[in-house]
């Protein structure tokens, strides 16, 4: 899985391919490095070249280039030298009169590459005051633009902010090398393309809302690996919005991510699903929301997803695990086989992005800090989860005053089944470590929980769960008492479950 013989020939390939291709440089072509002159025809004249040729290298040289819409096609190589920078024109009309056309398009094509050691770089804040001129004057049509997000920004819808790459049912993509940054919408958007490989890039932009790192929607046979993300929405987030198709065996390894939203997430749209899924070796910082997000809530199928080696410091939440049915004429899907090992997370008490240009919106009441959580919803529980190797360390100010849901109440929290997949979603919690509702085979082992500061819930709640095992389960401190609580847990297997006090008040078994 890890390395496929499939993903090995690929890289063969294109290293082959590299050898043999003619350069077209795009300054033969006319293109001027001045930061001004629009040097989009002669680029695409470059691309369009080299692909008649039957493939080639387009050369951008050293300089500033500023650039409309691009449209690779087959068998180019996009190669962008040390110091060179696509500047992505800052005139919104220039992607279209209505829906926004991303920078860097390909539709159908094969064997394209994205390579170097230069940029591509949105110019988001330049690009936005155009958006909000044309808006202005009534050239451009948008609903929303007068709205205000989360963020406290005015929004101009999704469809009139550009993305900075997107590539459709493309076959045979590498992007490696480069940094993209400065996008006003998902940065990079990868739709149902096959045989992909993304190696040392770099993602920065905190510019604007919808600014993910990378998203896969509904590919297959993807490997991303030594990569970083600092950017105001999820870093590194998976899709599926085909419901015949899936995101399937997709490989990721040795990756930064900073992010104001989550970390690592799947399944935000989760119409056909997740398949085979490995992500190894993470380092998360300054994340305002999850470390690792693990979600279907439009029916798709979430299975056989192995995520280890995440270290985060100074993130919001260690993991969020959630079946949930936001669609009326959609059955829930299912989630089961998620296996997460070896994480080891630091949880402040405060916002983990405060001072980010783009920082996650606060939720709009006051809260203690959320727990962990792994729920499903009547009827349909996530099965088959194991974690293990998990060390959660929490900087607490919990106050009884904020939110203080009595234990025996746990039929009042509510179930919002249809509500976005968050770890807020159910807003005050009685418990600080895990929160587990509607859930099958569950096995939680070697696992630590500690906090420094004050703390007044449970530490963890397990609520119709059936075959639940703890192993070697230890809360090194508690100001609460019971620190365990198991309502109609079935078949409940505990070994060595350690805590600060061993009498028999410590579990609670209802």
């Amino acid at each position: 899985m890890k390395k496929t013989t499939g993903l090995l020939l690929l890289m063969a390939c294109i290293q082959g391919l590299n050898a043999q291709q003619k350069v077209y440089n795009i300054t033969a072509f006319g293109a001027v490095p001045d930061s001004t002159t629009h040097n989009t025809r002669f680029i695409q004249q470059a691309i369009d070249k080299a692909a008649a040729a039957g493939g080639g290298q387009v050369l951008v040289p050293a300089g500033k280039f500023v650039t409309g819409v691009l449209h690779i096609k087959t068998g180019v190589n996009l190669h962008l030298a040390e110091n060179a920078v696509l500047l992505a024109t800052t005139q919104r009309m220039d992607y279209g009169p209505a829906k926004a056309s991303a920078l860097i398009v390909a539709e159908n094509q094969q064997n394209i590459s994205l390579t170097g050691k230069g940029a591509i770089d949105g110019q988001g804040e330049q690009l936005l005051e155009d958006i909000f001129r044309v808006l202005k004057q009534g050239i451009l049509k948008d609903a929303e633009w007068q709205q205000y997000n989360d963020w406290g920004q005015m929004r101009p819808a999704e469809n009139n902010r550009p993305k900075l790459i997107m590539f459709s049912n493309c076959n045979n993509v590498t992007v490696k090398g480069i940094t993209i940054k400065n996008g006003l919408c998902w940065i990079q958007d990868y739709r149902s393309c096959t045989n992909m490989l993304f190696d040392s890039i770099k993602v920065v932009s905190n510019t604007f809302l919808n600014n993910d790192g990378i998203d896969l929607v509904d590919c297959k046979n993807v490997k991303l690996t030594n990569s970083f993300f600092d950017v105001a929405d999820d870093g590194i987030c998976l899709k599926s919005h085909d419901p015949k198709s899936y995101c399937e065996n997709i490989y990721i390894a040795n990756c930064t991510v900073r992010s104001s939203a989550s970390a690592f997430k799947m399944g935000t749209a989760s119409f056909g699903g997740f398949k085979k899924i490995t992500v190894d070796s993470l380092y998360v910082y300054d994340t305002f929301r999850s470390a690792i997000a693990v979600e279907t809530v439009d029916g798709g199928v979430v299975e056989d997803i192995n995520i280890r080696n995440i270290t985060a410091r100074n993130t919001g939440n260690a993991i969020f695990i959630r079946l949930g049915k936001r669609r009326a004429e959609r059955q829930p899907g299912t989630l089961k086989g998620v296996y997460i090992s070896n994480v080891k997370v630091q949880i402040p008490a405060g916002k983990p992005d405060a001072g980010y240009n783009m920082e996650g919106p606060r939720e709009l009441y006051e809260h203690n800090v959320f727990p962990s959580s792994i729920t499903g919803i009547p009827g349909h529980p996530v099965a088959d989860i194991t974690l293990e190797n998990i060390d959660v360390e929490y900087a607490l100010k919990s106050t009884n005053h904020i939110g203080n849901v009595n234990v025996d109440s746990l039929q009042n929290i509510p179930e919002n089944i249809a509500a976005y997949p968050e770890f807020s979603m159910f807003r005050e919690l009685p418990a600080w470590g895990f929160y587990v509702r509607h859930a099958n085979n569950i096995t939680i082992k070697n696992v630590r929980f500690s906090y420094t500061g004050k703390e007044f819930r449970t530490n963890s709640i397990f609520d119709d769960v059936n075959r639940l095992t703890l192993q070697n389960f230890q809360v090194t401190k508690a100001a609460a008492q019971p620190v365990i609580i198991l309502n109609n847990v079935k078949t409940p297997v505990l070994s060595k479950v350690l805590t600060p006090t061993e009498d028999q008040s410590a579990i609670l078994i209802k």
